[in-house]
């Protein structure tokens, strides 16, 4: 068995890109569910279903919608599915942060705009998180797996022994 992975019934600690990608997950998870709660989503009576027009914030700075909410709780629940294995969980870390890294751009180029491709209500605010969350994902999720689950160095050139 390759260094670093976990057979089914096996010992021993999980690969870090596993624990990583389990930890993303239940942040999501949790901030999905506090995104419902009244008080730490200020505004709360003021949340729509979609649109940039919910006057809800989840901790009085993330603009937030039902949509949004929901969103957070799937991509953390797929999160938990994926990170059961450790490519699994490599694409869920590095793929999601690239993901947030288009979720940034997409922000920045519906601000202001009404009409039906903003229908996800994103601020300053979430902007500035989606940036450190994609960058910070992707750089976790292609520093940690260089080797977990390859069986082997990634790069084995001719000239070696």
């Amino acid at each position: 068995m390759a260094r670093g992975v976990r057979g089914r019934g096996a010992a021993g600690p999980r690969p870090r890109i596993q624990v990583v990608a389990l930890a993303v997950a239940a942040i999501f998870l949790v901030i999905g569910v506090l995104g419902f709660v009244p008080g730490v989503t200020t505004g709360y009576g003021d949340m729509t279903f979609a649109g940039h027009h919910s006057g809800a914030k989840l901790l009085g700075l993330f603009q937030v919608s039902v949509l949004h909410n929901a969103l957070h709780l799937l991509f953390g629940l797929l999160g938990l599915v994926l990170a059961r294995g450790v490519g699994g969980a490599r694409l869920f870390v590095a793929g999601g942060g690239a993901a947030y890294l288009g979720l940034w751009l997409y922000g920045f180029a519906i601000d202001g705009k009404a009409g039906p491709v903003n229908f996800i209500p994103l601020n300053d605010a979430d902007n500035w998180l989606h940036l450190g969350l994609g960058f910070g994902m992707l750089v976790l999720g292609l520093l940690l797996s260089n080797d977990a689950g390859t069986g082997g160095r990634l790069d084995t050139p001719a000239d070696r022994p």
